[in-house]
């Protein structure tokens, strides 16, 4: 895994992304829930390439400030950089931005997984 890496995902915002759609607020505005995830989805891509044959990476922990609203048909880009890895801990520095500027920021942990496994303790 490689220091510095960093990977960025993209969506325009959607119905499907506004919070009062959701269910995490009332507003027609882009969710926090949703930011989030395009922030880990951004994390995920960062590292997918570098996983052996079986492995994959599962959230742990994400935290973030959500610091400007962005409305619908507005483009957000999430961007990861791995920024630490301990073993099978990976630690990452993410932001999110509009057409703006920065709407979003935080830290995201991940753990590299042996799929089979993980998925045995799923009932």
């Amino acid at each position: 895994m490689e220091i510095g890496k960093k990977h960025t995902s993209t969506l325009v915002v959607a119905e499907q992304h506004l919070a009062c759609n959701i269910g995490s607020g009332d507003l027609r505005v882009f969710a926090t829930p949703m930011m989030m995830a395009l922030m880990e989805n951004a994390a995920m891509l960062c590292v997918a390439d570098s996983l052996e044959e079986g492995s994959s990476t599962v959230g742990g922990h994400i935290s973030s400030s959500h610091i400007k609203p962005t409305g619908i048909g507005h483009t957000v880009t999430a961007t990861a950089e791995l920024i630490a890895v301990d073993g099978r801990k990976l630690k990452f520095k993410v932001s999110a931005m509009d057409e703006e500027g920065l709407i979003g920021e935080g830290e995201h942990l991940r753990f590299i997984v042996g799929v089979e496994k993980f998925m045995s303790k799923v009932k």
